[in-house]
């Protein structure tokens, strides 16, 4: 789907049509270049109206007002900014949001100025992000529209008019690379299984060979050659067969290790044999949310032309009962020759990424892997829906994540991986059992991918409380919210980028 909305940059300066956006703190003092888009009259209309309207200017409120004589607007939007405290910690992607919320569907000129501001390149494309984010729609199956539901298919127009406009509009490029792979990301989620098949998913990830991403995907046949035991005994009650599929950019030096980043892709998951209860079962379509996220990430990365080496790696199925479905108390093989006692068909996930990690660290040498996946309830206990859990045997790479998630607004909350989850999934039958049962059940899935990274720095985060039926917020009114595509982006442009 379309993210609904066009933006463009320009100075600072009067004349326009639609709707003209400014912003003030709670002392509802104008920056210059706002006033001078007002004229005395606009500036007198907002401080009778913001005492009529007891307006605080509050961070993350706005003022609708019709423009008066002598301003060329259709209405006049105040955005306040809150305090001088507010103003020093601005979320510009959260801000962006706000705003496009305010216009949506309409065209708007937005003023980047306030008092003792200097609005630098990176928080216009930041803000350009979020508003990007906030127009996000998926509604290609509805056939009726409710009449107050927020227009994501009329099209919003911004022009961003502030200083250094030309420099914004430079950085913003980037930002709609990441923009357009957390969209790729959200629509990936929010497609139904019928659709959504790990055929058409894989086809759908080939699609990034049209900006050089190389593309490798693996059918079945392949996978037995390289015996992913434990991913095809997932997908044997499914008559949907399973993918593999290896995406690589090579923006690095030659010969660089490279970064990986490897999804869960269950794009449907019933629990196989040993089910699901009915109440909530529909979410299970996004048991992909993973997967999805390091397309995402491929696709923002390949966009804007990242000056690194990246792997990423996706193992797609289905899990569903059937005759054939495997069962509790099988023993499967994985591809690193490692059995593995099967105590719970619902417990599939680790068995997906299990084949597919072992993969990576052994054909690819990569610096280190990163997993996503929704992976247990366990987690969503734990933390909720709106920070994932994050496991690692890298203190530097887990610091580093955890930072990176804070700056993007996508946290992360670093959990234990001590000796005694390892010993919860000891079989009596086989080398692991793939559940150590009820009791720290996100940890013990994350010990269980452990056994299969050898030594490579790793980190696990399992997204299930924030990679589906996600949280609302400014930038994100989706079921699926693309989760993880800002925050590995983020990663490799501040950490893991050439020079």
């Amino acid at each position: 789907m379309s993210d609904g909305i066009t933006i463009h940059f320009a100075p600072l300066g009067r004349g326009g049509s639609g709707d003209l956006v400014v912003f003030v703190g709670d002392d509802l003092v104008l920056g210059a270049g706002a006033r001078d888009a007002l004229g005395q009259g606009g500036i007198d209309l907002i401080a009778r109206a913001a005492g009529s309207e007891k307006f605080k200017a509050r961070a993350s409120s706005a003022l609708v007002l019709p423009a008066p004589a002598g301003v060329d607007a259709d209405r006049l939007v105040v955005v306040g900014l809150g305090t001088d405290k507010d103003r020093a910690k601005i979320d510009w992607p959260v801000l962006g949001g706000f705003t496009a919320g305010k216009v949506s569907g309409r065209e708007a000129r937005v003023v980047l100025d306030w008092p003792n501001a200097a609005i630098a390149a990176a928080n216009a494309a930041d803000f350009a992000l979020g508003a990007r984010l906030r127009s996000y729609g998926f509604d290609r199956y509805k056939t009726k529209k409710k009449p107050d539901a927020e227009d994501t298919k009329a099209a919003t127009t911004l022009t961003l008019m502030l200083a250094g406009h030309a420099e914004a509009e430079a950085a913003a490029q980037a930002s709609t690379a990441v923009a357009e792979g957390v969209t790729l990301a959200r629509d990936l989620i929010n497609e139904p299984p019928n659709v959504l098949t790990p055929e058409e998913f894989a086809r759908r990830a080939s699609e990034l060979t049209r900006l050089g991403v190389e593309v490798e995907v693996l059918e079945p046949a392949r996978m037995r050659e390289l015996g992913m035991g434990a991913l095809l005994a997932v997908a044997q009650g499914s008559v949907r067969e399973p993918r593999v599929v290896v995406m690589r950019w090579n923006g690095g030096p030659a010969g660089e290790a490279p970064v990986a980043f490897i999804g869960k892709g269950v794009v449907f998951d019933s629990g196989g044999i040993s089910i699901k209860s009915a109440g909530g079962m529909e979410d299970m379509k996004g048991d992909m949310g993973g997967a999805a996220a390091v397309v995402g990430t491929l696709h923002a990365l390949a966009a804007r032309k990242a000056r690194v080496n990246v792997v990423g790696a996706i193992g797609i199925v289905e899990n569903m009962p059937d005759g054939a479905s495997y069962r509790p108390s099988d023993i499967v093989t994985s591809m690193s020759g490692q059995t593995i006692e099967v105590i719970n068909t619902d417990a599939e996930g680790r068995l997906v990424l299990a084949d597919v990690i072992w993969h990576v660290q052994g054909a690819y040498k990569p610096k280190f892997m990163i997993d996503l996946a929704t992976l247990t309830g366990a987690i969503i206990v734990a933390l909720g829906q709106d920070i994932a859990g994050l496991f690692s045997n890298d203190d530097d790479l887990a610091a580093k994540i955890h930072a990176t998630g804070d700056a993007v607004g996508e946290e992360v909350w670093r959990m234990p991986l001590i000796p005694a989850y390892d010993k919860a999934i000891d079989s009596k039958f086989a080398d692991m059992k793939n559940t150590g049962g009820r009791h720290g059940g996100a940890a013990t899935a994350a010990a269980f991918i452990k056994r299969y990274v050898n030594d490579v720095p790793w980190a696990h985060l399992d997204i299930a409380g924030v990679g589906m039926s996600s949280t609302a917020s400014e930038i994100n009114k989706s079921w699926g919210a693309g989760w993880g595509v800002r925050l590995l982006d983020r990663l490799v442009r501040d950490h893991y980028e050439a020079k």
